[in-house]
């Protein structure tokens, strides 16, 4: 059996928690009509993209799609950087769903899935452009946003809830008040 695969990363560039890196596994000759209207995570209202995650959900329920989502913690993206803790967080998701080599694989930007997957294809804006991207897209931005938003019942003060660890101004204003949290990623927090 073929597979298509779409990999695509949330949060790469916030200055606390961790990086998501989501992939969606389909049978190559599945009816992939359900994804007509998809769009980049970043282009969705938080209602559309809950919607999306909930069909995903859904459809892996039925066996009729897999998906997979890797959180690297930002201790990794500290000590190792963030194009190292992207390209774990893709092994990781590869390995759980466990993506037979031939599969064709499409990647968001500038990722890639290591070498031994010899029919991948890394594509600008991809998760604009290719619906299984998008929806891995999806998948990895509402994963990290609960996440975070669990972050901020341990860590109030930081309202992780709101910018989900983006560098807004807010967010750097309660940095300078009270300092960095342990989730916070130190290596990001040079100019604050």
């Amino acid at each position: 059996m073929r597979y298509i695969v779409g990999i695509d990363e949330a949060g790469r560039g916030p200055l606390a928690g961790p990086v998501s890196v989501g992939a969606v596994k389909l049978v190559d000759s599945s009816n992939k009509k359900f994804l007509r209207g998809i769009k980049d995570s970043k282009q969705l209202k938080l209602k559309e993209r809950e919607f999306w995650f909930s069909l995903a959900k859904e459809m892996q329920k039925k066996g009729e799609l897999e998906f997979a989502v890797s959180l690297i913690s930002e201790k990794i993206i500290d000590k190792k950087g963030i194009v190292y803790a992207i390209n774990l967080g893709i092994k990781k998701c590869l390995i759980k769903l466990k993506v037979p080599r031939d599969s064709k694989i499409f990647l968001d930007g500038g990722i890639k899935a290591p070498k031994n997957f010899k029919n991948q294809k890394t594509i600008i804006k991809g998760d604009e452009k290719v619906a299984i991207i998008s929806l891995a897209s999806i998948c990895a931005k509402v994963t990290r946003d609960i996440y975070m938003t669990k972050l901020s019942k341990k860590y109030p003060e930081y309202n992780f809830h709101k910018h989900k660890g983006y560098g807004t101004l807010d967010h750097r204003k309660t940095i300078r008040k009270f300092g960095a949290s342990m989730v916070h990623r130190k290596s990001f927090l040079k100019n604050i």
